[in-house]
């Protein structure tokens, strides 16, 4: 199997202009449904986590407490902070909501070579899908991220500002290591069409074949989106609410629906990428007619909820990292490691495309593995001997006294230094102590006993 294959993408592009204005319709209202549904389940799945009640008052077991919430915030004041740039003070909440939509075009919901009838009409059911598909999805999250920074710079204040940073950093940092856990895919699949990544993954799906590319979007589509224990852009402990803090009314509802758009997204793609897309899982799959008609939407919607469920499992077990932590965590693990397997992958890869036996790309793999381990554990080795001799020379030379005046203002101490310890008034137990004992040592009976 050649590393990159040209889909055959003709079954798209022949559609009436109803048909695609049908689909477009249907995908704005399947996410828009998914959203509702992401978080009634994720407040009865927090409730149920934490041993709370949830929402249980409006509509049937609290299901309308979404529309409830979206009817109060349409009803409520729409506040614009005095000295924030209007123009993209309403402009952001646009650009943070509708690239997410638009990167569920390429998602596919059924097979390209088995289409459905619709109104007579036979088509497949996905809105579209490019050769570059997967690169078209990068491209459209990249866009959401100037939605939150401009929300923060237009608000013009301190804590939005900072949050908007935050998410820039975060998403940016995020990307890379996204991207990278992609490419093994690509290798494997041949192609960046969506449609052909589903079908590659006829035999097994790739979250088997690519784990470790699987664990690695799974962490960076968690950061991507923004959701707890990645939500440091918006993190109430030290920034009141982020780069949304003066956003009110129907812009804020706008702000969280994009958090809940994204993460449909980010889980759709997961589906398609990594969890055979729509094709039913086992046992389903032994039946004849699962990936057919209009049963592989089932089957793609059960698993962006079992994905979506992982979100909210998530946010009720694990409190939010330090962002120094995170950071480490991005650039410092999840990219080294993607470098390193994707070279490992496409090794295999150019060896199963020369013919070489299984037993040899094992050995050639444990070999690498076992090579890398080695010149780890010597550099390891040899970087703790001159730390510890840096540690024995710091030792013998003698601490110079810390002075937290030495520029002339106060400076908080270093790991290692320590402040001098402060004069402080006596306590009134020790004057009252000092004075009697200085009373004792004056009396006249004391004095005569000195003489005798």
């Amino acid at each position: 199997m050649p590393l990159a294959q040209e889909p055959d993408l003709s079954v798209f592009g022949d559609d009436p202009f109803w048909l695609v204005l049908l689909k477009v319709v249907f995908v704005f209202a399947f996410v828009m449904v998914t959203v509702v549904i992401c978080i009634v389940m994720e407040r009865k799945v927090l409730g149920w986590m934490q041993l709370r009640i949830g929402p249980n008052r409006h509509g049937p077991w609290g299901m309308l407490q979404s529309l409830a919430d979206a009817i109060k915030l349409m009803l409520k004041e729409d506040i614009v902070p005095k000295g924030a740039d209007k123009v993209l003070f309403w402009l952001a909440p646009i650009l943070a909501v509708i690239p997410a939509f638009m990167a569920f075009a390429v998602i596919p919901f059924g097979p390209k070579d088995d289409p459905v009838s619709i109104f007579g009409t036979q088509t497949v059911l996905q809105v579209t899908d490019l050769p570059v598909a997967i690169l078209y999805v990068l491209a459209t999250s990249a866009i959401a991220v100037y939605g939150t920074v401009l929300a923060g710079w237009s608000s013009g204040s301190t804590y939005p500002l900072l949050g908007g940073v935050r998410a820039t950093a975060q998403i940016i940092s995020y990307e890379v290591a996204m991207g990278l856990s992609f490419a093994a895919v690509f290798l494997y699949s041949g192609s960046m069409s969506t449609s052909a990544i589903v079908e590659a993954q006829e035999d097994r799906w790739f979250m088997i074949l690519l784990p470790v590319s699987f664990l690695i979007y799974m962490v960076a589509m968690v950061g991507e989106a923004h959701r707890p224990p990645f939500d440091m852009p918006e993190s109430e402990g030290d920034l009141v609410g982020g780069y949304l803090t003066e956003y009110s009314s129907i812009k804020f509802a706008f702000f969280m629906m994009s958090e809940y758009i994204h993460m449909v997204t980010v889980s759709g793609l997961m589906v398609t990428l990594f969890l055979g897309g729509w094709r039913a899982p086992a046992p389903l799959s032994f039946w004849e007619g699962a990936n057919s008609g209009w049963w592989p939407m089932l089957w793609f919607t059960i698993k962006l909820v079992g994905v979506i469920f992982l979100f909210v499992w998530a946010r009720a077990s694990l409190p939010r990292v330090r962002y120094d932590q995170f950071m480490v965590l991005g650039w410092k693990v999840l990219i080294p490691f993607a470098l390193v397997w994707l070279m490992l992958v496409a090794t295999v890869r150019a060896m199963q495309n020369e013919d070489y036996a299984f037993s040899d790309i094992l050995l050639w793999v444990f070999a690498g593995v076992v090579t890398l381990l080695l010149i780890s554990f010597v550099v390891d080795y040899f970087r703790d001997r001159s730390e510890q001799r840096e540690e024995d020379g710091r030792a013998e030379e003698p601490e110079p006294e810390f002075d937290p005046m030495a520029g002339g203002y106060p400076v908080p101490p270093l790991p290692g230094q320590t402040l001098p310890p402060v004069p402080r008034r006596p306590s009134r137990a020790e004057r009252m102590g000092a004075g009697v004992a200085a009373e004792s040592e004056g009396s006249p009976e004391r004095r005569e006993g000195d003489d005798a």
